[in-house]
């Protein structure tokens, strides 16, 4: 079992076929622990290995502010960074995901690269600046 850091492979067929919106549609995180295997190969939410904590909800929380825009050559979309208060749980790896789309269909996986706890907290998630470094982005 493993987290790869990956966009979705049926994140990307999406887009051609303009199946999701990442401007208009309810985005969401979800946070898994080390025993989830997720990657470019997941196409939807699932609860298999999804956290459980103080704090924290099955499904995750809506990612909010989305901005779609391009720098260069590179089309991306940023959000506000997503968190979690007043929470104790341990997350290794998370999910972004479509709340809008039928199945809840996946956008792209986040790999920690080891677990993270938080005791009591906000636990919070930074993404890189928007532009070429964006968290979502196709270059």
């Amino acid at each position: 079992m493993a987290i790869t850091q990956a966009m979705c492979t049926s994140f990307k067929t999406d887009l051609f076929n303009k199946e999701q919106d990442l401007d208009t549609d309810t985005i969401k995180i979800a946070l898994y622990t080390s025993s989830a295997t997720l990657g470019a190969a997941t196409t939807a939410y699932t609860t298999t290995n999804e956290i459980s904590g103080t704090g924290y909800t099955a499904g995750g929380v809506a990612l909010t502010n989305s901005t779609v825009a391009a720098s260069g050559t590179t089309a991306y979309v940023d959000f506000d960074n997503p968190e979690w208060t007043s929470a104790t749980f341990t997350a290794r790896g998370a999910l972004i995901y479509n709340d809008t789309t039928a199945g809840d269909k996946s956008v792209a996986v986040l790999d920690f690269g080891g677990d993270f706890t938080v005791s009591s907290g906000t636990f919070r998630i930074v993404f890189p600046a928007p532009g070429a470094a964006a968290i979502i982005r196709i270059d």
